[in-house]
């Protein structure tokens, strides 16, 4: 550990920047700054601990409001002078009470829009997760109107499951027909996104599944299969 420390290329402060990341999602949670105290021990205790320059002090991400961080690993960037924390986090990590601290956009501001903090840094597959939960909350809020296709799926289970069974055959005909790859990119963005609406109508989120697929390929099949049978 200490050779790995040492290996660190800390600034004239004995500082670099740590930065944590949801290991299911993606999203970046918070970001500040640590020391070699500090990294030794969130890689002892696996919870993410940083130096506060405002203190001079060590402190765990959650050490007053519970929601620490888990830390799963830890990255190192190519020059060695910045960390990532990979791990999963208790609660929300921004003092806001916002899971994440980056909810401004600097494109929504320039647009003259106030930041939200229900808006995270969102990869593709969360940004269509979110839409589809506005348009679930549209429904609530105006009533059915004239639904949109996602609505029509959130409105009608038969409908929905029929398109997921429809989508998962023509995706597995791309690889019966030996179509192209393409066609089979676009077939599971088809099944995909079917599957999120059921998820959606279930109020199962895309980070639980992530979870489950985590947990399930850090272990062998047979025991993935014996812990099912437990549970």
């Amino acid at each position: 550990v200490e050779a790995l420390l040492d290996s660190v290329k800390w600034d004239v402060k004995g500082l670099a920047v740590a930065i944590a990341q949801n290991v299911d999602t993606g999203a970046i949670l918070m970001q500040g700054f640590a020391n070699k105290e500090a990294l030794a021990a969130t890689i002892s205790t696996r919870k993410a601990t940083f130096y506060s320059r405002s203190r001079s002090s060590l402190w765990t991400k959650g050490e007053t409001s519970m929601n620490f961080i888990n830390v799963h690993d830890i990255f190192l960037d190519c020059d060695r002078d910045s960390i990532i924390y990979l791990g999963t986090p208790d609660g929300p990590t921004c003092h806001t009470g916002a899971e994440t601290c980056y909810y401004s956009s600097v494109y929504d501001a320039l647009q003259g829009s106030k930041s939200n903090q229900e808006r995270q840094v969102a990869t593709t597959l969360y940004s269509l997760e979110d839409t589809i939960s506005r348009r679930k909350e549209e429904i609530v809020t105006e009533g059915s109107g004239k639904p949109s296709w996602t609505k029509k799926l959130l409105l009608d289970n038969q409908l929905l499951c029929s398109k997921i069974r429809e989508e998962a055959g023509e995706l597995i005909e791309t690889l019966l027909e030996n179509e192209d790859k393409s066609r089979t990119a676009s077939e599971m963005a088809d099944l995909l996104y079917h599957a999120m609406v059921l998820l959606s109508v279930r109020d199962v989120k895309m980070e639980e599944v992530l979870e489950v697929l985590r947990r399930r390929f850090s272990q062998s099949g047979v025991e993935e299969k014996a812990s099912r049978k437990k549970s």
